[in-house]
């Protein structure tokens, strides 16, 4: 299979970079000085299982892609999923599947209306990771997990081939037959989390040292999980309770992606992430209340105008 990554960044660029490293057909869709420096220096990988580094990666800049690619890997910030799909169009044929592995749902619908559903995928991804100031990608921890597979559970042969070339690529791949499923209970652990440590500017450990601050995650989780219910994507038992205790665990220092970007004055996914699970719990029960996610949400809300305002 020909596969396109969608930039080479922390997270798609880990992935591509592991599936290059083991033998497969990858072509890194990256802006131009990026390709130059990946073509002088190579994709370097810092990890706690061991670095490497992929010598001249292929490369492609948009505009330049000939044709389409059997599967293309999209890990783009919800924010530059517009750019994206207009870069990538040229990639997706009749027969390519669109594997996202983006926070949130938001992004299938982007994905469906542009390519039609029947090629897009689902997917979801655990790792901590981030690029260096020299463009190195740098694990953070062990965790390096992608799930993926179709909507509507089924196993047809296109997807055994998209198994085939993650088996034995250098992380945890995982066909699952719930991914839906398992893309919301990933929505709201990540929205309880993001909500939390934005909310709080604090990780986990701090916040539940705090009076009170053990029931506001606890409540954000419960509001994020009663909406999932009402999707129709109920998360379960097991899955909850991982979740409760990951989210208050004493001395964590385990904080969402979402606060370190606040904390160097980034763009966040506060719509991705948060409002729009906030709509869809709205649309589905008009008269509900979120208390602690509309709280968080107008938090973000107003970070991203404070940051628009003084960078004028």
């Amino acid at each position: 299979m020909r596969v396109l990554v969608v930039g080479a960044g922390a997270t798609g660029g880990y992935f591509g970079a592991r599936l290059a490293a083991a033998g497969r057909d990858v072509t890194f869709l990256v802006r131009p000085a990026r390709a130059a420096r990946l073509a002088e220096g190579g994709l370097s990988v810092r990890s706690p299982l061991g670095d490497f580094r992929v010598e001249r990666p292929a490369t492609v800049t948009a505009g330049a892609i000939a044709g389409p690619f059997d599967l293309v890997l999209l890990s783009c910030k919800a924010y530059d999923l517009g750019s994206a799909l207009d870069d990538v169009a040229p990639a997706v044929g009749p027969g390519t599947m669109v594997l996202p592995i983006l926070n949130g749902l938001a992004h299938l619908d982007a994905l469906d209306a542009r390519f039609g559903p029947e090629r897009v995928l689902g997917g979801s991804c655990a790792i901590a990771a981030t690029l260096s100031p020299e463009g190195e990608i740098v694990q953070m921890s062990e965790l390096h997990a992608l799930t993926f597979g179709e909507r509507d559970g089924t196993r047809p042969e296109r997807i055994a081939r998209v198994a085939a070339i993650m088996e034995g690529a250098g992380f945890a791949a995982r066909l699952s037959e719930t991914i839906l499923l398992e893309m919301w209970e990933k929505w709201v652990f990540l929205a309880t989390l993001a909500c939390g440590t934005c909310l709080m500017r604090a990780p986990v450990g701090d916040i539940v040292a705090a009076p009170g601050g053990r029931a506001v995650m606890l409540g954000l989780l419960d509001e994020c999980r009663g909406i999932a219910a009402g999707a129709g994507h109920a998360p379960r038992d097991k899955f909850l309770e991982t979740s409760r205790g990951t989210l208050t665990a004493e001395g964590s220092r385990f904080t969402a992606s979402m606060l370190r970007d606040i904390e160097r004055g980034a763009r966040i996914e506060a719509d991705h992430i948060v409002g729009d699970l906030l709509a869809r719990g709205r649309r589905a029960d008009p008269a509900g209340a979120w208390p602690h996610l509309a709280t968080a949400y107008a938090h973000l809300k107003a970070y991203e105008a404070r940051r628009a305002r003084e960078q004028g």
